[in-house]
């Protein structure tokens, strides 16, 4: 892993000189392709060294930041194209990605709190500094202040982890199971607060609508993905108390994203809809992941990698009729079907990938995870069949008013896509439906790997990373 962050280091310099800004995205390209071909890890951490580790968790969200990070760079080409701060804006994207690397890539608690706090610099610098509207400055202090008031308490859980454990390492963590209700609300509350959980959920339509497309490809592909890591780093030893608190977070989660997708209903703006569709889509992600169930689990990790590429398509897709039109609002972009036809095929793939149509990834995860609501309550399916009419209602709005309708009236020039753009969108769907095709790594990992902990450890170890009691049993027997 380390051969990994060095390059990503080296691309610094390279950011200072004038004219490598497709140098520096080619580069990130292909230390993708070369990340991909190092796929050895599994769901134990390996490459441990006193700071750093890598587990199949790891592993893919550092995937999904380096895939997102070279696609930004692609989808930010008037940048380059009208020199505005090209090599700071290179500067703060690289940083942005070494941020990210070091928080996936660390094993101790109290370290990555550090960097999971650190990377809010550099994309509040994408928002204040090539932001389109002046209200980007209250957009930045709704992000600032939402995500540093909830971080205080995980900085005292840290600590009061360290005084009675001796270790704030992940791996050491999971052979102890708490039962603090303090601890539980301290370590968990910061990270529902950055997913965002409902309720506590407006810093992020703001921040989404006054971003350029950088930050919100950032914010919509990786950022809130850290909230779902982190709940991931923290339940092994939190399973005893979020048995009994976990319920919560569900109800909260299951009715707010049927109220949220209501809202959605009701959105003029194109990147502001997206955005609240977010929040709805991450709702169904967190409820099946506090589940601690086995497939409850896996399907969180499928869904939030498959959400990560889904939504930075939707936002790609916002920003290239933005650039054309000069406005977000869906009563001006209607019937662009007229003018950019081939356009429109990519706003169909990517809607249908956004309701969980086959043959994404979306809908493994979707399938996944609404089996284990349902399991573990069947009431949960009345809020889940709202939930899934009303996601594709506010997707077929969105499609549909986008596409048919009159042509505005004010529309004096216009030019279809370019070859660019088209590709930075098949970059962002087609991963989508070709990871369908090996769907084993992001659902069955867990229980193979776990299957192989049991015949090597015995079937005495509890902590057997999140295991169904059926599943536990029949492994068993």
């Amino acid at each position: 892993m380390l051969k990994i962050i060095i390059r990503i280091l080296f691309l610094f310099p390279l950011c200072l000189i004038n004219n490598t800004y497709w140098m520096v995205q080619r580069f990130l390209f292909l230390l993708s392709f070369i990340f991909v071909l190092i796929n050895i890890y599994r769901n134990y951490f390996i490459s441990i060294s006193y700071l750093f580790g890598c587990d199949i968790i790891s592993y893919g969200l550092i995937l999904l930041s380096l895939w997102i990070i070279s696609l930004i760079l692609m989808a930010r080409e008037s940048i380059y194209k009208y020199r505005n701060y090209t090599n700071l804006f290179l500067l703060n994207i690289i940083l942005l990605l070494v941020l990210l690397v070091f928080t996936f890539r660390r094993i101790s608690l109290f370290i990555f709190y550090l960097f999971f706090e650190r990377r809010l610099i550099p994309t509040l610098f994408l928002i204040l500094g090539w932001g389109y509207q002046p209200e980007r400055l209250q957009a930045g202090i709704y992000l600032l202040f939402y995500t540093l008031l909830v971080s205080l308490p995980i900085l005292v859980g840290i600590f009061y982890l360290y005084k009675i454990t001796g270790t704030i390492n992940f791996y050491l963590l999971n052979n102890y199971i708490f039962n603090y209700e303090i601890l539980y609300f301290s370590l968990v509350i910061a990270f529902l607060v950055k997913i965002p959980i409902f309720l506590v959920h407006l810093w992020l339509p703001k921040a989404h609508v006054e971003a350029p497309v950088s930050g919100s490809i950032i914010l919509a592909g990786i950022i809130l993905k850290l909230g779902g890591y982190g709940l991931l780093r923290v339940f092994p030893f939190l399973q005893l108390i979020g048995l009994k608190f976990n319920f919560i977070w569900i109800r909260i989660r299951l009715v707010g994203g049927v109220l949220v997708s209501l809202i959605c209903l009701r959105q003029t703006d194109l990147k502001a809809l997206i955005a609240y569709s977010s929040v709805a889509h991450i709702g169904i992600v967190l409820a099946g992941l506090i589940t601690l169930t086995y497939m409850g689990i896996c399907g969180s990790y499928t869904l939030i990698i498959a959400h990560g590429l889904c939504s930075s398509g939707l936002f790609c897709l916002a920003n290239i009729s933005y650039e054309r039109m000069g406005s977000r609002s869906i009563l001006i972009n209607k019937g662009i079907l007229n003018f950019m036809p081939s356009m429109a095929l990519w706003w169909f793939l990517l809607s249908s990938a956004n309701i969980a149509a086959p043959p994404t990834l979306n809908l493994l995860g979707e399938i996944s995870l609404i089996n284990r609501i349902v399991r573990w309550s069947w009431v949960s399916i009345l809020i889940l069949s709202l939930l899934s009419f009303f996601r594709a209602a506010y997707t077929l709005y969105l499609y549909a008013y986008r596409q048919h309708g009159k042509i505005f009236s004010g529309v004096y020039s216009f030019r279809g896509g370019t070859t660019r753009e088209f590709l930075l969108l098949f970059l962002h769907w087609f991963p989508l439906n070709l990871l369908i095709l090996k769907g084993d790594i992001c659902i069955l990992w867990l229980y193979l790997n776990s299957l192989i902990k049991i015949l090597i450890c015995g079937v005495n170890d509890k902590n057997l990373f999140f295991l169904d009691r059926e599943i536990f049993i029949n492994l068993y027997n």
